[in-house]
């Protein structure tokens, strides 16, 4: 049975308008509560910024999640919800993990963005998260059988993507559009294979992102903050876990795998060069400087709305070689 294409674009639309519509008041919310981004160091904004992104993202993608189970449980307009309600029913525990995930990730974002958490407990947190993940079975394997390596490399690759998507949050509306095309390739991945509850949550992902990026490019008067960050850098991270892009009973290309890898290879390239820099001139990998990509495109002459336009087209094609795979 074909999942129906009207659900897909109203789990889009609705995360889109659901994040569009509420990051002002979000955005209110923080300038009251003091939550913002203050002028500093290696910082180019002249007055505060409202770290209202991550809240938003995250609205706008519980909004439809709530609207689709209020939907499905009572079968208002008379929606044929039978493949829905199987799919979340198979994967119950696997998406209430998620969702869980999604909260506590901003929860520890907004925390670290109120107090500067030290880099251990907020590895920590994050380290949680993702075991928790791993334990509702949503679980890499790389083709090896072995639960402990499966938690193992699980709970790496969350860290290794969250932290990725944390370092590209340096200019305006990098980290959001990057998020938003790794999003849109593993849904439409998703959608290809009939993977649609996978599509839907990658949808929902792109969707919300969209409805930040005018609120952030190419000026901001909202930043994602690291509750924003921790929330893309973890979808993306789970969107990677959760197709199975290989499997026995369609063994002819395990190059397939590579997938993930090539859809996010931007920020994890990224990610990989100024850890290895900052390692070799003695200083903590987490110590932020400005090595990354971005800030190397500025160097040699482009504007900073430019550099950001040309990371994401590197990503999209990156994404769309995917495709060959």
């Amino acid at each position: 049975m074909t999942f129906p294409f009207n659900v897909y674009l109203a789990a889009f639309a609705g995360a889109l308008l659901g994040t569009f519509a509420s990051l002002p008041l979000w955005r209110r919310w923080c300038i009251r509560t003091d939550h913002v981004d203050d002028p500093g160091h290696r910082k180019i904004h002249e007055s505060p910024i409202p770290l209202a992104g991550g809240l938003a993202v995250l609205t706008g993608i519980l909004m439809p999640v709530l609207a689709a189970v209020t939907i499905t449980k009572f079968q208002i307009g008379g929606f044929d919800s039978a493949a829905l309600i199987h799919g979340l029913e198979a994967r119950k525990t696997e998406l209430a993990a998620i969702l869980f995930g999604a909260v506590a990730m901003v929860a520890l974002g907004w925390w670290d963005d109120q107090y500067e958490l030290r880099p251990l407990p907020k590895f920590a947190g994050q380290i949680f998260i993702a075991l928790i993940v791993a334990a509702s079975g949503a679980r890499a394997t790389l083709f090896v059988h072995n639960i402990i390596f499966s938690y193992a490399v699980t709970v790496l690759w969350i860290l290794t993507v969250i932290n990725a998507f944390n370092f590209m949050d340096n200019m305006n509306g990098l980290c959001a559009g990057l998020g938003a095309i790794g999003a849109f390739y593993f849904g439409a991945s998703a959608a290809i294979s009939g993977q649609y509850l996978v599509a839907l949550i990658a949808l929902l992902a792109c969707g919300a992102l969209l409805g930040f990026l005018p609120y952030n490019f190419p000026r901001a008067t909202a930043f994602l903050g690291d509750a924003g960050s921790h929330l893309i850098g973890y979808l993306l991270a789970v969107l990677a876990i959760l197709p199975h892009f290989y499997s026995l009973k369609n063994d002819t290309n395990k190059l397939a795998v590579l997938t993930p890898l090539l859809v996010l290879a931007v920020p994890l390239v990224d990610m990989a060069w100024v850890v290895v820099l900052r390692t070799s001139m003695g200083k903590p990998f987490y110590f932020g400087d400005n090595n990354h990509l971005s800030h190397r495109l500025v160097h040699r002459g482009l504007t900073k709305t430019s550099a950001v336009l040309v990371i994401w087209l590197l990503a999209a094609v990156a994404g769309a070689v995917s495709f060959v795979l």
